[in-house]
């Protein structure tokens, strides 16, 4: 039998990484062997960040952007370990430093670890490439937990992604990210985002396909957050040992083409 996966947990006293621990118990596939926070944040069974880089196969990070950032600098500077970057609200210059690191690390970024969401950008790639966009609107619904800082998520934006992949152009070109007051009428073959945030809600997204006389919507809902976690030790554990690359759970479940 394989000696079982080590992981790293970056951001262990948050939610998510909470999340992952409890994930990780039982496994024999996997371990955690270390634990870790920002800088100056202290507590039992806590280790520096490089400690846990120097001591582990995979790091599993669901922290903030810059956070995730920082690491895949530090890792690559080491070459190694790998790391499962689940953060989201990335700015385009800190996807690029992601981009770099990616050169000398293994690296899998998702904004979503779900199978379902994954399977159902597969899904809105395909109606989006099937339903014209001069008689079909799109519309990309999310809503999430009051504490979430980043807007729409980056499983909205993957699915907004998917959609106009399947239409043949990039989201920049089509995305309607914003409405208030006198907007005027929708322009055609726009891709719409809207935001919910309140509550405990865990990570509610919807996709509308609205035509003139019917409407299709392709949805997916997160009962517990343990599925991102469970996502988050299969990607680590399949991570393990591969090439240095930028890779995402489309990869992971074998999606990819």
């Amino acid at each position: 039998m394989s000696q079982p996966v080590k992981i790293a947990i970056a951001g262990a006293n948050g939610r998510m990484g909470q999340a992952v621990a409890k994930a990780l118990e039982g496994r024999a596939d996997a371990i955690v062997t270390a634990r870790f926070e920002r800088p100056g944040v202290d507590g039992a069974g806590l280790v520096s960040r490089d400690e846990a880089l120097a001591t582990t196969d995979a790091v599993i990070d669901f922290t903030l952007p810059e956070a995730s950032v920082l690491l895949a600098e530090a890792a690559a500077a080491k070459g190694g370990p790998a790391l499962v970057i689940g953060s989201t609200g990335f700015s385009d210059e800190q996807l690029a430093r992601i981009d770099e690191a990616s050169k000398t690390i293994a690296i899998v970024r998702s904004g979503n670890y779900s199978l379902g969401v994954n399977m159902l950008m597969g899904l809105v790639r395909q109606a989006a490439a099937a339903l014209p966009a001069q008689d079909w609107d799109i519309e990309v619904f999310e809503a999430h937990h009051k504490r979430k800082i980043d807007a729409p998520s980056g499983t909205a934006l993957m699915l907004g992604e998917a959609a106009a992949e399947g239409r043949g152009v990039g989201l920049g070109q089509v995305a309607d990210r914003a409405r208030d007051g006198v907007t005027g009428p929708r322009k055609e073959g726009a891709i719409g985002f809207s935001v919910v945030r309140g509550g405990g809600i865990i990570g509610e997204h919807s996709v509308i396909f609205a035509g003139e006389s019917e409407s299709l919507t392709l949805s997916h809902s997160a009962i517990d957050r343990g599925l991102f976690a469970r996502g988050a030790i299969a990607a680590a554990v399949w991570v393990k040992g591969k090439p240095p690359g930028l890779y995402d759970m489309q990869d992971v479940l074998g999606f990819s083409k």
